[in-house]
């Protein structure tokens, strides 16, 4: 393990719900994600880290929650992106094959933040690697419900999520009362169809 993925454990926690990634999928993404994230998908493979608080997950298996982020957003036409990780509560982390990690959106608000900015391919493995470093675990919680929310409603399996239901944006109020575990791929593409996908006011575009 490399110095800045042991790093990356320490701050976010150890991994949990492993899955092997195919060689198929490697070649698949290569050229279009960093060598340095294929190689962690060698050694480390898909999987949570601190209990499921955030995940590394299939791209190919989001290519449709991607899709109905981004369609119809200034996000659409500026670059090709690719879903790399998430959080506990659904926190999107883009990889954009011309701008690196340039994007996270926030599916329970409806909202991004986007770099504007383009990278060479020599910056990709700084790029991977300033990534992991500044994963912190309270970064990836929602109001500090993750531990109550486990307690409560069971650790994540690696296909689920914590969601308020009814969503924030229609109404619901952020409370533990209103979490539930949800398949993540499913709740994710219908947070996308609830309201269009706006731009925080500090976002670059």
């Amino acid at each position: 393990m490399d110095e800045v993925f042991s790093i990356f454990i320490e701050k976010v926690g150890a991994p949990i719900s492993r899955r092997e990634v195919p060689p198929t999928s490697i070649e698949r993404f290569r050229g279009k994600l960093p060598e340095l994230l294929l190689s962690y998908w060698k050694e480390h493979g898909w999987c949570g880290f601190g209990d499921g608080i955030f995940w590394l997950v299939d791209p190919q298996e989001y290519e449709g929650v991607v899709a109905s982020w981004v369609e119809g957003t200034n996000l659409e036409n500026h670059d090709t992106y690719h879903l790399i990780a998430r959080s506990a509560f659904g926190d999107l982390y883009l990889w954009g094959e011309k701008s690196g990690f340039s994007v996270k959106i926030t599916s329970l608000l409806s909202r991004y933040t986007g770099d504007n900015y383009q990278f060479s391919e020599s910056d990709a493995t700084r790029e991977v690697h300033n990534f992991f470093l500044s994963r912190e675990k309270e970064y990836n919680d929602f109001d500090n419900l993750f531990d109550s929310a486990k307690k409560k409603l069971g650790t994540l399996k690696n296909d689920e999520m914590y969601a308020f239901v009814p969503a924030i944006m229609l109404g619901g109020r952020a409370t533990l009362e209103n979490l539930e575990k949800v398949k993540a791929i499913e709740h994710l593409i219908l947070l996308s169809q609830i309201a269009g996908l706006e731009p925080y006011s500090f976002s670059d575009f």
